[in-house]
C-alpha cells in the first residue's frame, strides 16, 4: 500500500482537491483556518488530534473477521483527508470485516467506547448481488475515531446505518468511504443524538455506471453539543443518481450543528442526477445551524442537478393548526419535531430501530435545553 500526499500548507475550498495520505506527517495541526475544521474548536477532539491507540472497547453482534491491517482491504475505497483519520490509520493494526454475501438481511454491529484516544477501522463489503442492511450503533464514553470503508459490488443492494448515541462527555469522529459498483444501490444513513462532539464525514464516489445513492441524516443536538457532518458525491461515471437529505433540530443556547454538502459532477459523469437537501429547525434562542451547500458541475450533459438549504423556527400554522385541535403547544411541538426528523428515520428500514429511535428522540425532546 503506497501512501498518497498532494502537499499541505495551503487551504483548499474544494473537497476534490483535499491530499490523501495515510502518513499524519502529511497534515498540519489542526486550526479553524483549514475549511474543513472551521467550525469546530480542536479542544473539542479530546486528544483524538494526536497519538492514538488501538480500538480496546467492545464489538458485538454481527459476526465480522478481524484482519491484521496488511492483510486486509483496506485503502481500497478511500484514503485520509485529515490529521485525525490519518492517526485512526497508523495506530489501526487490525481491520474489523463484515461482509454481505447473497441475501444478509438486518445485522447490528455494537460499538461501546470507554477509553480516550482511540481508533477502529472497519471495512464493509458487499458481494455483487448481494443484499442486506448493516446497523454500527455507538454508544459509549471517551473519545474514538474511526474509518469506515464500504465496497459495494456489482448489482449489490444494502443499507449501512451509523448511529451515534454516546454518553454526554463522548467525542466521536468518523470517515466513511463508499465505492459503488455497476447498478449497484447503498442507502447510507447517519443518525446522531447523543455525545458531547459528533464529526461524521461520509464519501460516495463510483466504480461503474448506472449506480445509485441515497445519504440521509438526522440528528439532533442538545446542550453545548457539537454535531458536524460533511457529506461529498464525487460522480465520476455516467449515469449515476445521488440523492442527499439531512434534517436536525437544535435545542440549547450553546447547541452548533454543522452541515457542508459537496456534490462534484466530473466532465466524465454525463448523465448524472442530483440533489441535496438540509434543513434545520431551531428550537430555542442562541442554537446556531451552519448549512453551507456546494455543486460543482464540470460537464453539462446531465439530468438533473439541485440543491436547497434552510434553517428557522417553527411553522406558526402548523402549531395553531394542532393547537387549535386541543393539542397544548408543549406537546404540539413535540409532534412537529418528531414528525421532522422521522421524515429520515422512517426510511431506514428497520422497524425496532427506528421506534427506538424516536423515543430517544421524544426523551431529548422532554429534556431540558441546557
Amino acid at each position: 500500500m503506497q501512501e498518497h500526499s498532494h502537499g499541505v500548507g495551503v487551504p483548499l475550498q474544494i473537497r476534490s482537491e483535499r491530499p490523501r495520505s495515510i502518513n499524519p506527517a502529511d497534515f498540519g495541526a489542526i486550526t479553524i483556518r483549514d475549511e474543513q475544521w472551521r467550525y469546530l474548536q480542536v479542544d473539542r477532539l479530546k486528544g483524538l488530534e494526536g497519538s492514538l491507540s488501538a480500538f480496546g472497547g467492545s464489538i458485538e453482534g454481527a459476526s465480522v473477521k478481524v484482519l491484521a491491517s496488511g492483510e486486509s482491504n483496506r485503502g481500497s475505497v478511500g484514503l485520509p483527508e485529515d490529521l485525525v483519520a490519518a492517526n485512526v490509520w497508523a495506530a489501526s493494526s487490525q481491520v474489523q470485516n463484515f461482509t454481505f454475501d447473497g441475501e444478509t438481511g438486518i445485522q447490528v454491529l455494537n460499538i461501546e467506547n470507554s477509553s480516550n484516544q482511540q481508533a477502529l477501522s472497519i471495512f464493509i463489503e458487499a458481494l455483487p448481488f448481494s443484499s442486506g442492511t448493516l446497523v454500527l450503533n455507538h454508544t459509549g464514553s471517551g473519545s474514538l475515531a474511526q474509518i469506515v470503508e464500504i465496497k459495494i459490488g456489482d448489482e449489490a443492494n444494502v443499507t449501512v446505518v451509523s448511529v451515534q448515541n454516546l454518553d454526554d462527555d463522548a467525542v466521536f469522529t468518523s470517515s466513511h468511504f463508499a465505492k459503488l459498483g455497476r447498478n449497484s444501490k447503498l442507502k447510507h444513513v447517519v443518525v446522531s443524538l447523543g455525545g458531547r462532539t459528533i464529526r461524521l464525514v461520509p464519501s460516495v464516489t463510483f466504480a461503474g455506471p448506472g449506480a445509485q445513492v441515497e445519504m440521509l441524516g438526522a440528528y439532533f443536538a442538545n446542550g453545548d453539543q457539537h454535531i458536524e457532518h460533511r457529506p461529498f458525491v464525487d460522480h465520476n461515471q455516467p449515469n449515476c443518481i445521488s440523492d442527499v437529505t439531512y434534517k436536525g433540530a437544535l435545542q440549547g443556547q450553546k447547541a452548533h450543528t454543522v452541515w457542508v454538502g459537496d456534490v462534484l459532477i466530473r466532465k466524465e459523469a454525463e448523465g448524472t442526477k442530483t440533489y441535496e437537501l438540509n434543513r434545520n429547525l431551531l428550537l430555542t434562542d442562541g442554537a446556531r445551524a451552519d448549512s453551507v451547500p456546494n455543486l460543482e458541475i464540470e460537464t453539462g450533459q446531465i439530468e438533473g442537478a439541485g440543491h436547497a438549504s434552510a434553517s428557522g423556527r417553527f411553522d406558526d400554522e402548523q402549531l395553531f393548526y394542532l393547537q387549535a385541535r386541543g393539542i397544548s403547544e408543549q406537546d404540539a411541538k413535540r409532534l412537529v419535531v418528531k414528525g421532522f426528523l422521522n421524515d429520515v428515520i422512517s426510511k431506514i428500514g428497520v422497524e425496532e430501530l427506528e421506534q427506538s429511535l424516536n423515543a430517544q428522540i421524544e426523551s431529548k425532546l422532554e429534556g431540558e435545553a441546557n
